[in-house]
């Protein structure tokens, strides 16, 4: 069974990592759900980002996320692909370098990664999406240009996904059959269309 590993934190998007973690489960995947300084067994809170017609998102607390692999064990040699789900989680996780290196391996190894919303903010503190075409939540754009990637505007409903080489992104939870769907094909899995 291959691995795949899913980077968490506290208030990430609650809809961008449960739901994936368990298509790919479904799929066939072993996921292992990592936090920097958490251990398996215990939990991130989670946030849950709703499209209700204000200018921004709104936030809500969601559930709480658990974590089934110790983040200080992580061998990204051992893993298929990553996946980096969105909401607050990674601004903050971008600031640790071995989320960084993590990120990097992936990259260089050419392996299939799968960033939604926000995650993309980690991609860019990596630097490794110089020259790729990619989307994200549209107020990571900024961060995605000034680094040299080729934005992709979302499409109405937000339910698109942009794949460029080995690399996967959505601009939020509602492109998840989009996204997931394009990451199991680029992972060599079959998906019914």
């Amino acid at each position: 069974m291959e691995k795949i590993l899913l980077l968490a934190g506290d208030f990430v998007e609650d809809y961008e990592a449960m739901v994936p973690c368990q298509m790919l489960q479904m799929a066939g995947y072993e996921v292992h759900t990592v936090c920097p300084d958490k251990k398996a067994g215990e939990t991130v809170k989670t946030a849950v980002h709703d499209f209700e017609g204000d200018q921004t998102y709104s936030e809500k607390r969601g559930h709480n996320f658990g974590i089934n692999y110790d983040f200080e064990k992580v061998n990204p040699d051992d893993y298929a692909g990553l996946v980096i789900p969105g909401g607050r989680a990674p601004e903050y996780l971008r600031l640790n370098k071995k989320v960084l290196d993590i990120t990097r391996r992936f990259f260089a190894a050419g392996k299939p990664v799968a960033a939604i919303c926000h995650g993309p903010q980690i991609l860019v503190a990596a630097d490794v999406i110089k020259g790729k075409k990619m989307t994200a939540y549209p107020a990571v754009r900024p961060e995605v240009e000034a680094v040299g990637a080729v934005w992709v505007e979302p499409s109405a409903g937000a339910d698109n996904a942009v794949v460029d080489g080995k690399l996967v992104t959505a601009p939020a939870w509602p492109a998840h059959p989009a996204w997931i769907g394009a990451f199991i094909k680029l992972l060599g899995g079959k998906v019914e269309a």
